[in-house]
């Protein structure tokens, strides 16, 4: 055992004793390692701290076992913090609470309904209706549809630049109507024949002259149709999405109910306290990176090289996105990997203990199906690194993440493929086309807003995939070239491919919401 270890041991041992308590040889070594990276003084001022905590507890016997050593550094470590309030957490989708919009009092209110992965025949249309209703009623608030308001000093055909939403069922119940704007889905009723559908009806489209704005515009997004309805058919004059909404609009229309997830009652968006950690932790980062073939020797050497690089100044998280190995179906390979990741970690005993290391799987990784929200790894192909790793968090696809007020997405998905196969007009200026791709998910609150068939979701929880009301960041693992965009306030972020890109990541710094572009050169030692 390290000597520095043994003679804090002895002072843990000697303090304790002063203060009237009795410590095994265990709990000494465990509260030991927690002291250690700290120097003298500071570990003299956490002692003394951590007896005080002690002696709170009331404990019924001089003997302090882990238990209450565990309760009062949790409690110390949370020092101002509210019930509720976390520096740092992971949400599960499957937990991501899902909220109606009541049209009656134009409010979002919280749906405490039971679900299932399989659920009802009904949810297959009313998910589809959830989402419509979350972009009607943000679109319906936006300058260009909102009613118009009389100003002083606006001229009058400034005011009457206003938009109408009509309504399915509004131009079939007519023969024709100019200047027609439908929000709806496109969908493809017949073979070649493209419509926009929403819940009152759906009307056959002309595109053959429309103007296609900017975005991906796919089979299964929702669109803003405009144009001259005769005879049973809307010819297209522009084809759009739903207006995006900064999130401080949106937000004011859920009240303080906490929207994103995790144990607090309450939207920790703003609390003060946390508000000034985010502030004051300017050192702390968030390291990303996606395609983590962990069956490939120069992947595993080049993640040994990271961990060693950041064991001196560890992140707050890791996020390693797979698919992990390249066997879809081999659990027993899987788990042999997984066993060797935790051992490349063996000498960084700084970054174990301060940096969590979340995995996050792909399609390609076995044990769940091709399905959003995808399920985790589970907990016994993993134990050999949970076991070396404690820290080590297995998360779903996607998943959500809290940084003080900080609100992450974190998706691991070939989208961007996705996108160009099925979309029906491919953007002329190919050079933004990271600007297409973002803009697509930002206006469509949604992170997979296409054909069912290409992407298929679990009816029920169909809302842990909504950007509604829109997070700080949105992390995608997408195996094309990495870009950063921001959309609305919003900074959509692609790893790329760790393999591909020459063993590239991403480093988001939360206290200036800044991304930079990180990489493992081959002459590393």
């Amino acid at each position: 055992m390290d000597a520095d270890l043994l003679t804090l041991k002895k002072r843990i041992t000697n303090n304790f004793k002063l203060c009237g308590f009795l410590i095994r040889s265990e709990n000494s070594t465990y509260l030991a390692e927690q002291l250690l990276p700290f120097d003298r003084a500071e570990r003299d001022k956490w002692l003394t701290v951590i007896t005080q905590n002690l002696q709170g507890q009331k404990l019924t016997t001089p003997h302090v076992e882990r238990a209450s050593l565990e309760k009062a550094i949790n409690e110390l470590n949370r020092v101002g913090l509210d019930e509720g309030e976390t520096v740092f957490a992971l949400i599960d989708a499957f937990t991501v609470p899902r909220f109606r919009y009541n049209s009656r009092v134009k409010k979002f209110e919280l749906d405490t309904q039971p679900r299932q992965l399989l659920t009802a025949p009904r949810m297959k249309a009313e998910y589809m209706q959830q989402r419509y209703a979350m972009l009607l009623q943000k679109t319906l608030r936006h300058d260009l549809f909102a009613p118009a308001v009389i100003q002083d000093g606006v001229s009058a055909e400034a005011q009457a630049k206003k938009f109408k939403l009509q309504f399915a069922e509004n131009l079939l119940a007519t023969s024709a109507m100019k200047e027609a704007v439908v929000l709806g889905l496109l969908t493809q009723l017949k073979e070649g024949k493209f419509y926009v559908e929403d819940p009152t009806g759906c009307v056959q489209l002309d595109l053959s002259g429309a103007r296609f704005h900017a975005g991906f515009f796919c089979e299964g997004c929702f669109v803003l149709a405009e144009g001259n309805y005769n005879n049973g058919v809307l010819k297209v004059d522009g084809l759009g999405f739903p207006p995006a909404e900064p999130a401080t609009s949106s937000r004011a229309f859920f009240g303080t109910a906490n929207t994103w997830g995790g144990e607090s009652a309450k939207l920790l968006k703003y609390s003060p306290r946390l508000q000034e950690l985010e502030r004051t932790n300017t050192e702390t980062t968030i390291v990303f990176l996606s395609d983590v073939r962990l069956d490939l020797p120069v992947v595993m050497d080049k993640l040994r090289q990271l961990f060693v690089g950041y064991d001196s100044c560890p992140p707050q998280a890791i996020v390693l996105m797979g698919p992990f190995t390249a066997s879809t179906r081999n659990h027993h390979e899987l788990r042999q990997h997984l066993d060797a990741l935790g051992g490349l970690a063996a000498g960084c005993e700084q970054l174990k203990k301060q940096t969590d290391l979340i995995l996050v799987p792909s399609s390609e990784d076995p044990t769940a199906p091709n399905i959003l929200p995808r399920a985790p790894i589970p907990e016994c192909l993993a134990a050999g690194l949970l076991k070396a790793w404690p820290r080590t968090q297995l998360a779903t696809n996607p998943c959500r993440l809290q940084y003080c007020t900080q609100q992450i997405v974190v998706c691991r998905l070939d989208l961007m493929a996705k996108f160009c196969r099925n979309t029906l007009h491919f953007p002329e200026d190919t050079s933004q086309i990271e600007q297409h791709f973002a803009r697509t998910i930002v206006c469509q609150g949604h992170l997979v807003p296409i054909h069912p068939i290409a992407m298929p979701v679990h009816w029920d929880y169909d809302p842990a995939l909504w950007l509604y009301p829109l997070p700080d960041l949105i992390v995608m693992g997408d195996s094309c070239q990495s870009f950063s965009s921001n959309q609305h306030g919003c900074t959509v972020l692609n790893t790329g491919s760790f393999v591909k890109s020459k063993f590239a990541f991403k480093v988001y710094i939360p206290a200036t919401r800044t991304v930079e572009d990180s990489e493992i050169p081959d002459d590393m030692e």
